[in-house]
């Protein structure tokens, strides 16, 4: 005994990911299965990330 809660909440979340519609980027996948490089705006550009720590040394 003790179940009856839990299997109803797992139930629920079981239906609500069955029958709910989630947002989708349906341009980002087509590019993605279309093998299209990425725009560089989608991608930070690692250097960013060195340039801040190399100005904290300095100080």
């Amino acid at each position: 005994m003790g179940r009856g809660r839990a299997k109803a909440k797992q139930t629920k979340v079981a239906r609500e990911l069955k029958y709910s519609s989630p947002n989708m980027d349906l341009t980002s996948l087509q590019r993605e299965l279309a093998g299209e490089p990425e725009r560089p705006s989608d991608r930070p550009d690692p250097a960013d990330a060195w340039a801040d720590e190399d100005e904290w040394r300095r100080a």
